[in-house]
């Protein structure tokens, strides 16, 4: 089959929020978004139809999920990923980062310490500091080009503070790590032996580049499977974020009852029934698609990675194993955090994610959306180096 990736659709004046909020912000009208994690691709065919076909009924009534849903999603994490869930696991909601507060609201009190690897997605800190409880930060080591976990660190910062609950980024963003089966299993370990529950954000386990493999957290060990609650959805992989639907996975009852109730006290029943028959179709559906979009991505990072070897050595490309986010290390520049962004959105004319929005340790630091068409990232490009060579 062949799949379109390189058609430029506008997708000004229609909402979007990585489109249509530059003047809000007071950046260029002509600001080349690269930041929010949405894709720049037109959804698989067979979500479309689905969506269609389910609109022309005309009730929108009260809803579960349609016939054959978990299912679907049995199929996809067995053949996609080794797991096997089971029925009772699975509770869904409308995104990630809303049920992972509700996961730290859950399973710890006000004033606990949550423990987070910096530089890391922001809303893990968010949700964190906005429900009373304490970060406490591992900080990943960059070390020639690549990041790793620091145990003795991890393990020192559970100990000495208490830490009730790890809240993991797998595969990583922003630093593109998709963490071993080994590493998994360290920190696991880690956390069995100082009691510290694990919630694992898994948004973007289908986006891994030829060479690796995602391990699924729980799947690791059954001792994990049991302390664990594992964060899934199919939006980033069939940018359907739009469409507010996530599933996560609790095997321990008692946790999930615990998740269960914290979700009851938020008023949240049922979710929208657009949202649930786009995940059955997509996860039925949309495998192929998905196998071409990689093929894709490959090819935007390939590219990517050539053009700063080539035209701006300067700037160091954290070489992503994961996710279509490629984390870019500009501090050759000699800017500080408020200068680069300056630069970035003034005269690059680029709307990306500032390092510092991960945390301290992100400073100088940019992250880009290569989820676009080819020639919107090469016009990114060129951008960049014509105003990094305008300063030099």
């Amino acid at each position: 089959m062949q799949f379109d990736f390189d058609t430029i659709y506008d997708r000004r004046n229609t909402g979007s929020l990585k489109y249509d909020l530059a003047p809000k912000y007071g950046l260029p009208e002509d600001v080349l978004p690269m930041w929010v994690a949405d894709m720049d691709f037109r959804s698989p065919e067979c979500v479309v139809e689905a969506i269609i076909e389910r609109a022309r009924h005309g009730i929108f009534g009260y809803s579960e999920a349609p016939r054959g849903y978990f299912e679907a999603l049995e199929k996809w994490y067995k053949e996609r990923h080794g797991w096997q869930i089971q029925p009772s696991w699975l509770v869904k909601a409308s995104g990630v980062v809303y049920a992972l507060a509700q996961a730290v609201r859950a399973l710890t009190e006000e004033g606990d310490a949550v423990l987070i690897q910096e530089p890391v997605y922001y809303p893990f800190r968010q949700v964190v500091e906005q429900n009373g409880r304490r970060p406490v930060v591992s900080g990943l080591v960059y070390d020639n080009g690549a990041y790793r976990v620091d145990f003795d660190d991890f393990e020192r910062k559970i100990r000495e503070n208490d830490v009730r609950l790890f809240i993991l980024c797998s595969p990583h963003n922003p630093v593109g790590r998709v963490w071993t089966r080994e590493e998994l299993e360290r920190m696991g370990d880690i956390c069995l032996k100082y009691d510290v529950l694990v919630a694992s954000d898994e948004i973007h386990a289908d986006f891994v580049y030829p060479g690796y493999k995602h391990t699924v957290f729980a799947a690791v060990k059954p001792e994990f499977e049991q302390n664990s609650v594992i964060l899934t959805a199919p939006t980033k992989t069939f940018n359907l974020a739009g469409l507010h639907i996530s599933n996560i996975f609790i095997p321990n009852p008692v946790l999930r009852e615990k998740y269960q109730k914290e979700t009851a006290k938020s008023g949240m029943s049922q979710l929208g029934i657009m949202g649930m028959v786009a995940c059955k179709a997509a996860y039925e559906g949309g495998g192929a698609w998905l196998d071409a979009l990689m093929e894709y991505l490959t090819g935007n990072l390939a590219f990517m990675r050539d053009f700063l070897r080539a035209r701006l050595p300067e700037l160091k490309l954290v070489e992503p194993e994961g996710t279509y986010l490629v984390w870019v290390d500009f501090r050759a520049l000699g800017m500080s955090a408020e200068e680069l962004e300056r630069f970035i959105k003034h005269e690059a004319r680029l709307w990306l994610d500032g390092g510092t929005m991960f945390g301290a340790a992100g400073a100088g630091f940019q992250r880009f959306n290569i989820a676009c068409p080819r020639a919107v990232l090469q016009e990114a490009m060129e951008r960049l180096e014509k105003a990094v060579r305008s300063r030099t």
